[in-house]
């Protein structure tokens, strides 16, 4: 093994350096298709390319552990050599900390079916706190720490040979000759200014990043901390939604039944945000039925509602729990509008324009399917699919669409927007979390 770890160690100073630079640029990789995944504006432009980025940001991350993995071999060896630096020491420690945390959190969250959304929702958490702190940290170091590996006087990797470079594989050979080190002549140290250009640059480049990244960081912390509540009252008052009047919600939903759903709505869109008022709303059940039928919103508010208690899971990671909706179960708009025998599939529109989905007749015999109208006794904010969107419990939420503002009744198979974009059809959930 001591011979092994020899081998691995030799020419340490340019392995560690080329070792720093893989990692850097999976890290690159990792922030792009990471940004790429959480922006909303990317998910219509990409499209089914976007399945493949999310395939690229897994392999990645599962990428860094040869990095990682690598360094433990050369660890001892480069902690003799800054033994003396503290803030190296401290910098390796943090380094370590984040990719180490980076790995397991995705992995986690990539392993969401197989370890539930208790573990996955934490998992998130720490995976986007490491993110807020990592990134800055990395562009700060890449930007004023560069010229380290240029300046023999601040780079602490010796790139010499050792003094005794012999190849463990055959120790009877001779040493390696090596060149004489010329020792330069010294010089009158000339006086250090107080302040630097370089110092200059580096507090400027960090007080930037403070300024841009951290209003939006502490929003992010302050909202995960609190379960979405202040998230979920933002957007209820910037709402763009004008409907009249708002529903009254059932005793069950004022106080929810549920106390308060637990966890943080992410807002995922494939088009910008609708927004609606009485006239340009209406909502249809048309198709294969006996009686189609068109409600405006006076009307709609008029039909019988009930309230459950439901999770929300979404393929991504994120789960927010114990939501209490009121609304009208799928299965009464079948009722009322009579469904014809030919009808095998249900297809969902969404008020955008744009977003589609469907389940099959079989699968709209559950009876938690709602078309969900209030979430805890609040009106359901645009950014979060109201004033009406689609609840589907036992399934990931892409099937719950947003917006919703028709069902279709038709004969033939449908593949919705994001399946057709590679998402499974049946989004059913697994055991450990339906």
């Amino acid at each position: 093994m001591s011979r092994l770890l020899s081998i691995i160690q030799k020419g340490f100073g340019k392995k560690l350096i080329r070792l720093h630079a893989w990692n850097a640029w999976l890290v690159a990789l990792l922030a792009v298709t990471g940004l790429i995944l959480l922006g909303g504006f990317w998910r219509e432009v990409l499209g089914e390319v976007r399945v493949w980025i999310r395939w690229v940001h897994i392999i990645g991350g599962l990428a860094l552990l040869v990095p990682v993995v690598y360094y433990l071999f050369l660890a001892s060896k480069h902690w003799k050599q800054i033994r003396q630096k503290p803030a190296q020491k401290m910098n390796v420690i943090l380094v370590m900390i984040l990719l180490v945390g980076w790995i397991v959190s995705g992995v986690l969250l990539w392993l969401l079916r197989q370890v539930g959304p208790n573990i996955a929702n934490t998992a998130l958490f720490v995976h986007d706190l490491l993110t807020w702190i990592g990134l800055p940290y990395i562009i700060y170091h890449s930007l004023t720490r560069t010229a380290w590996l240029k300046d023999p006087k601040k780079r602490s990797i010796r790139l010499q040979p050792d003094k005794a470079d012999v190849d463990p594989l055959h120790p009877d050979s001779e040493p390696t000759v090596k060149k004489p080190v010329v020792t330069p002549v010294s010089r009158p140290q000339e006086a250090t200014p107080f302040y630097t250009r370089r110092s200059f640059l580096r507090g400027a480049i960090g007080i930037g990043l403070a300024v841009s990244i951290g209003p939006t960081f502490l929003r992010w912390l302050g909202s995960s901390l609190t379960s979405g509540g202040g998230s979920w009252t933002e957007m209820q008052a910037s709402n763009p939604n004008k409907m009249v009047p708002d529903p009254k919600p059932l005793t069950d939903s004022s106080p929810p039944i549920g106390g308060g759903a637990q966890g943080e709505f992410r807002v995922y869109t494939v088009t910008p945000i609708p927004s609606f008022d009485n006239s340009n709303w209406s909502f249809t059940i048309d198709g294969l039925v006996d009686k189609p039928q068109t409600w405006n919103w006076e009307q709609f508010l008029k039909l019988k509602r009930q309230v459950q208690v439901s999770d929300f899971h979404c393929v991504t990671g994120w789960s927010v729990y114990k939501n209490t909706w009121e609304g009208i179960p799928l299965l009464d708009f079948l009722k009322m509008a009579g469904v014809k025998p030919e009808a095998r599939t249900i297809k969902f529109y969404s008020g955008d324009g744009v977003y589609t989905d469907s389940i099959t007749m079989e699968q709209a015999q559950l009876k938690d399917i709602m078309v969900a109208l209030l979430h805890d006794g609040n009106i359901i904010p645009a950014d979060l699919g109201g004033p009406v969107r689609l609840v589907i419990p036992k399934m990931y939420a892409y099937k719950s669409v947003k917006w919703l503002n028709r069902i279709e009744l038709i004969t033939d198979d449908y593949t919705g927007y994001w399946e057709e974009r590679g998402y499974d059809k049946d989004a059913w959930l697994p055991d450990n979390l339906s």
